[in-house]
């Protein structure tokens, strides 16, 4: 009989089989094309917003298991607090590691220093494998090339693919985000959008800057706005300043749902006709897209990031297995709109979208 996993959080100072899935808006990008995405039929599994700590066992009683050694992973995210997006990464890792038997640590920070002292604190527990988001290369590449020097096998997730690759990361889960910008500003420019506000909540993030950039690669006018990501009043404040002066501007976009979300109570309550678009998903996002107030959202299905990093290391232990061949594994983007977010809704109430 396996043992079921155990998850851990330790505080620093979405997918079912194809039939169940909506159709895809296919995307296309100037410069660049969408690897294919390994296929897994996983068992579904419900998630809540916020909270501390999350037990394994019911999990590994719905998902089965293996019989294998116990091991010990640790997922170090930069995670803000009150960004719901890292519970679905977190949630389709717990899925993983309750299926692999693998006690599995979480822990974050949103700074990169702090984030590679936590990878130095996994060493030095004695961690198995260690999956990792580098929004901050230049702090994290050294912490991850000193886990790849003590033996401990390394993937990333979510943010800085390339930079995690040149560190020594076997594998990479998440979207490129210059493609998926550049398909964000191909879907605006059909939607006869030409000067679109993008809202960048961490200045410094590579991703972000990413698909901005990616953006403006389509719409050389777009134009970027930094907010205090860990500060939504004054996200707030700084977007109605925005909204009330640019005259010219024809669409806001947000880089998260939750501060999409604040991006359009915002907009709404300024009585402006901008349009408004996210990138990140979650079950508020997809029904305001339903309800006519939200244009579209790009999906890069954050669960599935966290399953395929947690169950890409059980592979790695039990076989080598190194997917993607030194190429990304790309999760994304696809866009939900009018066409298609009823159908998502569905999956976003379970936890999965």
């Amino acid at each position: 009989m396996h043992r079921s996993s155990r998850t851990t959080s330790v505080d620093p100072a979405p997918i079912g089989p194809a039939s169940s899935h909506p159709s895809r808006r296919r995307i296309t990008a100037r410069s660049a094309a969408v690897l294919g995405i390994a296929a897994l039929l996983v068992s579904a599994c419900s998630g809540e917003g916020g909270r501390a700590d999350a037990g394994g066992g019911d999990d590994a009683d719905r998902a089965g298991g293996v019989d294998t050694e116990e091991r010990t992973v640790y997922l170090i995210t930069h995670a803000v607090e009150g960004d719901t997006f890292w519970d679905y990464v977190r949630s389709g890792a717990e899925e993983a590691a309750a299926k692999d038997n693998i006690n599995l640590v979480y822990n974050s920070h949103r700074e990169g220093a702090q984030q590679a002292e936590l990878i130095q604190s996994a060493i030095d527990a004695g961690a198995d494998g260690i999956a990792v988001t580098m929004a901050k290369p230049d702090a994290m590449a050294p912490a991850v090339q000193r886990a790849i020097d003590a033996d401990v096998p390394v993937v990333s997730l979510n943010a800085g693919e390339e930079e995690a690759f040149d560190a020594g990361a076997f594998a990479h889960f998440g979207q490129n985000e210059s493609v998926a910008g550049e398909a964000v500003g191909e879907y605006l420019e059909e939607q006869d959008i030409s000067h679109p506000i993008c809202v960048i909540q961490e200045q410094g993030h590579v991703g972000l800057e990413s698909r901005c950039d990616g953006i403006r690669e389509v719409l050389p006018d777009t134009e970027n706005l930094y907010v205090e990501g860990s500060d939504m009043t004054q996200v707030a404040s700084t977007v109605r300043a925005k909204v009330d002066s640019a005259d010219d501007a024809d669409a806001i976009i947000g880089l998260g749902g939750p501060f999409t979300m604040t991006i359009l109570e915002e907009v709404e309550s300024s009585e402006s006709d901008i349009t408004v678009g996210s990138f990140d998903l979650n079950a508020d996002i997809a029904q305001a897209i339903v309800d006519g107030e939200i244009l579209f959202a790009v999906d890069q299905q954050p669960w599935l990031q966290g399953y395929l990093a947690v169950d890409s290391l059980w592979l790695h232990f039990h076989g080598a297995f190194e997917p993607g061949g030194g190429l990304p594994v790309l999760t994304g983007p696809s866009i939900v709109d009018e066409d298609n977010a009823e159908a998502v809704l569905e999956f976003a109430g379970d936890g999965l979208r």
